[in-house]
């Protein structure tokens, strides 16, 4: 859902007498703030058991999800190995081949790294526009010249969130938020820095909860509005964890539970400023997101064993790039037309890969047959 913009004005949240005074009723979200902070030290206990090359391949592993993730909630698909490719050489991480750099998941990663890796640098309005330019690199959304690196202007009217703009819909757009008016845009901006760098007043994890939810209902950009909430929201996950490694993906959850966070932000903006609702879904979205954490921990965890396995078998380059994909998390199953389009060879190459690796037995081969015979790695 992208901001877009014109008409009515209903009664949102930023239009209460008392904002942003946000409130909340810190009985109710003290048990699942509880348990929040209970899967984070049992996941920062278990990752402290791993070496720091697994340590490493969690976190790449990771940030690579939240940058395709953070990006696929507004719509838009990265290709997996280029974001993976781009964080592995800000993070200095050798994973063999990598793929060309691209300037625009070069943004949305630099801007995914900034926020968790340096979360106690102060965050302001500079810094924000930075973030903004790393995402529109071209000055562009789309087809559509929008303002980069500065607050919304409302040239086009005020800035909304509207559904149904299909040809077939025409005529039943619904209006689903309105940001408060450009204008007011500095003074508001000011406030929430001032507040997002002031200590938190209670558990810091409310403080997150509230960032993302005050950044969403400013909507200070032209677009990247929900990417740049989020990362502040990580920004200030981080600063509560103390760290700038990342075990978990919040924006992968969110992406599972996209409608309900759609719905949860909609039905907040047109409540009270009492946003106790909102905070207690944050909070189980960001359980079920360190709880999640243990896939990527048991896949690292695979890898390690399949590598301590075959450590001395020789292999080639290509051979180790394929075999790493698969161990990624590869979409679908390992075949030869699979296998040469990673590893960017021909059929016939790709072929005498797959069959010395039988031959040495890192490889088994599926049931069946012919163009579609398909590979599973024994481990």
């Amino acid at each position: 859902m992208r901001p877009h913009r014109p008409t009515r004005t209903p009664r949102y949240l930023w239009q209460l007498p008392d904002w942003p005074n946000l409130t909340f009723d810190a009985a109710a979200l003290a048990a699942p703030l509880a348990q929040v902070h209970r899967a984070q030290g049992m996941l920062a206990g278990r990752m402290a058991e791993l070496g720091l090359p697994q340590r490493d391949q969690a976190t790449l592993q990771v940030l690579t999800q939240e940058v395709i993730t953070t990006s696929a909630i507004e719509g838009e698909r990265l290709d997996l190995d280029a974001v993976r490719s781009s964080v592995a050489r800000k993070l200095g991480l050798d994973i063999g081949a990598l793929a060309p750099s691209d300037r625009h998941v070069d943004g949305v990663v630099d801007v995914v790294l900034d926020a968790t890796r340096h979360f106690d640098q102060p965050l302001t309005p500079e810094r924000l526009f930075g973030w903004h330019a790393a995402l529109f690199p071209t000055g562009y959304s789309g087809r559509m010249r929008i303002t980069v690196a500065a607050w919304r202007t409302d040239a086009s009217g005020p800035m909304q969130v509207v559904s149904g703009q299909n040809i077939d819909d025409m005529g039943r757009e619904k209006v689903h938020f309105e940001a408060p008016p450009a204008a007011t845009l500095p003074a508001q901006t000011q406030a929430f820095f001032d507040w997002f760098e002031a200590a938190p007043e209670g558990d810091a994890l409310i403080k997150a909860g509230l960032a993302h939810l005050w950044l969403v209902t400013l909507h200070p950009f032209d677009d990247g509005n929900g990417r740049i909430s989020r990362a502040v929201g990580d920004m200030a996950l981080a600063r509560a964890e103390g760290t700038h490694q990342r075990f978990y993906s919040f924006s992968a959850q969110i992406q599972r539970e996209r409608k309900d966070y759609y719905d949860q932000l909609e039905a907040t903006q047109k409540g009270p400023l009492d946003v106790t609702l909102w905070l207690h879904w944050f909070l189980g979205c960001l359980l079920r997101a360190v709880q999640g954490a243990d896939v990527t921990l048991a896949g690292v965890l695979d890898k390690a064993q399949f590598w301590q396995r075959w450590a001395g078998t020789p292999m080639n380059a290509r051979q180790t790039l394929v075999l790493n994909r698969v161990l990624d998390g590869m979409e679908g199953k390992l075949t030869n037309a699979k296998w040469a389009a990673i590893g960017k060879c021909s059929p016939d190459t790709a072929l005498r890969d797959i069959n010395d690796l039988l031959t040495l037995g890192v490889l088994a081969r599926l049931e069946g047959g012919g163009r579609n015979t398909a590979y599973i790695l024994v481990k």
